[in-house]
């Protein structure tokens, strides 16, 4: 039985890079976005199916459910892939009102988006979920004066990242019977941030990191945070 995944945010960059690898390993891969155009050409390009999907709207969220229930019945792997950023910050340009718009994606659209498939995901033999985070969001690695991460002021995407891992490990806790994992994929080329180059991966490199933890079986770890086989600190 083929497994059924959904990405959020699938029609570019990390999140397209992973529904491919998937659509190839055999997956019936959704991919959700809410722009039509773009979800719908990347769906055809890859194989996979468009599912129309807003994580900052709850009755977008809610439709999404139902579509996908109607067509299959079940969710077997649920990544958690769209985000964004704030851009280049100075300190006096910290509002609440951009960490809010940020956080409507990167935190409450994960529990938009996972509250309402976890009923299909409930009908999974093999439930899995994947939570796209950055090393940006672990306090082990932004307080260590060697890291990369170290010198860069990202309050808002770092902490709705620190936020988005403490998600994992509460849902891990709570849903014994599910593999939750929050995965670091690499700096990575992606509209993110803009950066590309040498010493930066490409998408198709960096999703791997994802499909490890999207693919693992029922023996997997979960609560855990890694890049490839490497275990990360929070």
């Amino acid at each position: 039985m083929n497994a059924v995944t959904l990405i959020t945010g699938g029609n570019k960059g990390l999140g397209k890079a992973t529904a491919r690898r998937l659509v190839e390993l055999g997956h019936t891969v959704y991919i959700g976005a809410r722009d039509a155009q773009r979800g719908r050409s990347a769906a055809d390009e890859l194989g996979a199916r468009w599912l129309p999907l807003d994580v900052t709207d709850d009755a977008s969220v809610q439709a999404a459910a139902a579509e996908l229930a109607r067509r299959e019945g079940r969710l077997d792997v649920l990544v958690n892939n769209a985000g964004i950023a704030e851009g280049m910050l100075k300190l006096d340009d910290l509002t609440a009102e951009v960490m809010q718009s940020v956080y409507d994606v990167n935190v409450f659209g994960v529990v938009r988006v996972t509250q309402a498939f976890l009923p299909l995901l409930h009908e999974s033999e093999q439930p899995v979920i994947v939570n796209v985070s950055s090393l940006l969001g672990s306090f082990d690695a932004v307080t260590d004066p060697q890291s990369f991460q170290y010198p860069h002021f990202v309050p808002i995407y770092g902490s709705s990242k620190a936020a988005l891992n403490m998600l994992t490990v509460q849902y891990a806790k709570e849903l014994p019977g599910m593999r939750v994992n929050a995965v670091e994929p690499g700096l990575t080329a992606t509209d993110l941030h803009g950066l590309s180059g040498p010493g930066i991966q490409t998408p198709e490199e960096g999703a791997e990191n994802v499909v490890r933890m999207a693919t693992i079986g029922t023996d997997g770890p979960t609560g855990t945070f890694t890049i490839g086989e490497k275990t990360l600190l929070w």
